[in-house]
C-alpha cells in the first residue's frame, strides 16, 4: 500500500501507467517544485489534489488553465497506475517518493529541491543513507584500480559500512561484489534497467544485504544522460567518496566528482599512484584528498582513517526540501 501523497507524486511525476505516446507529459522537477510550494503555502498536502477539479486547481492554487488541464489528465490514471505498481511489486520493486517519511534524508538535506520526486527500489530500503563509502570510476581499470575497488568493497564489508556504487561494470561491480562476498552490504544507484538488475541479484536482495535504486522508470534502458544525472545520487547517500580513476574534464566520473566538490556534499578522495590519470591529478588540485595505494592500515580501519583526513574540511550545510 502507498499513501495518497505518494500516489499523487507517482501520478504527476512518473511514467507509470502512461501510454507509449501520452497526450500530456508528466511534471519535471522544475515544474513540480513550484506546485509543491503552492501546496505548502495553502497548507495542503499532495493528496488534496486527488479531490480537486480542474476549476479547483485554477482557483485554489492560481494555476494557468493549460497546467490545470494537464494535472487533471495525469491524476485521472489511478487505475492504470495501480496495475503498473502491482506488476512491479510482483518483481520486488517498490516506489519511494519525497512525500514518504522514509525517503532518504540525505537527499533532502543535500540536494534540496533537486532531490528526485520519485525513486524506485528493490531490496533492503533501510540501507539507504546508512553510514558508508561511495566508490566511483571508470569501467576500464588498470590493475591498481581493480585492487583499490576490491579493497574498498572488502573494507566496507568488514567495517560495517555500506558500499555505495552505480551498479555498472568496472569499479562498481568489483567493489560491490567484494563487499557482498564478506557478507557486507551495498547500494547500487542505477542508470539502467532496475527490472533487469533485480533478476541478476536475487540472492543478495533476498538476504537483505543489497538495495538497488533508481530515479528513472524501472524498465528504462541505459543512456549517457541518465548516467550523468544519477551520479550525484551516489555521492549524496554516502559519508565519503573514493574516485578510483577519472578522465580530465570529461565523462561521468569527472562531472560527478567536480559537482560534489563544488557543493561540498561529501569529502572526495582520489586514488593516488604513479600511473594515475590526468583527471585524478586535477581533482586533487580542486580540493579532493589523496587516497594512497597501497593502503597501509588494516581494511577495518578505513572509515576512521577517512574521518580523520576529512576533519579539516568545511562542514556540510543542511536544509530540508519540499515534499
Amino acid at each position: 500500500m502507498i499513501s495518497p501523497d505518494s500516489q499523487t507524486l507517482l501520478l504527476l511525476c512518473s511514467q507509470l501507467g502512461l501510454p507509449s505516446n501520452p497526450e500530456f507529459a508528466t511534471l519535471t522537477l522544475r515544474e513540480w517544485n513550484p506546485l509543491a510550494r503552492k501546496l505548502q503555502t495553502a497548507s495542503l498536502r499532495p493528496a488534496n489534489l486527488l479531490n480537486f477539479s480542474q476549476s479547483d486547481l485554477q482557483t485554489k492554487l492560481d494555476l494557468p488553465a493549460e497546467l490545470a488541464t494537464r494535472l487533471t489528465q495525469l491524476l485521472e490514471r489511478s487505475g492504470a497506475l495501480a496495475i503498473a505498481l502491482e506488476r512491479l511489486n510482483n518483481l520486488g520493486i517498490r516506489p519511494l517518493t519525497r512525500a514518504d517519511a522514509d525517503y532518504p534524508e540525505k537527499y533532502r538535506s543535500r540536494l534540496k529541491d533537486s532531490a528526485p520526486a520519485v525513486l524506485f527500489y528493490a531490496g533492503e530500503k533501510a540501507l539507504l543513507g546508512q553510514p558508508g563509502i561511495a566508490v566511483v570510476g571508470s569501467r576500464h581499470l588498470d590493475e591498481v584500480g581493480q585492487d583499490c575497488a576490491r579493497f574498498v568493497g572488502n573494507a566496507c564489508g568488514l567495517s560495517g559500512q555500506v558500499l555505495y556504487s552505480g551498479g555498472a561494470k568496472g569499479v562498481d561491480t568489483l567493489s560491490m561484489e567484494s563487499a557482498l562476498e564478506v557478507r557486507g552490504t551495498a547500494v547500487g544507484v542505477l542508470a539502467d534497467s532496475l527490472e533487469r538488475a533485480v533478476r541478476g541479484q536475487k540472492e543478495a536482495l533476498s538476504r537483505g544485504d543489497l538495495c538497488l535504486i533508481t530515479p528513472y522508470s524501472p524498465n528504462a534502458g541505459f543512456s549517457v544522460g541518465a548516467a550523468m544525472g544519477r551520479n550525484r545520487l551516489i555521492y549524496c547517500l554516502a559519508d565519503y567518496a573514493i574516485v578510483v580513476a577519472s578522465d580530465a574534464e570529461t565523462g561521468g566520473t569527472w562531472a560527478g566528482a567536480t559537482e560534489t566538490l563544488k557543493n561540498n556534499w561529501v569529502p572526495v578522495f582520489v586514488l593516488e599512484h604513479d600511473a594515475m590519470p590526468e583527471g585524478s591529478k586535477l581533482l586533487l588540485q580542486k580540493g579532493a584528498l589523496a587516497f594512497p595505494h597501497p593502503f597501509k592500515e588494516a581494511p577495518v580501519k578505513l572509515p576512521d582513517w577517512m574521518k580523520e583526513k576529512a576533519a579539516s574540511l568545511p562542514s556540510q550545510p543542511s536544509q530540508p526540501s519540499l515534499f
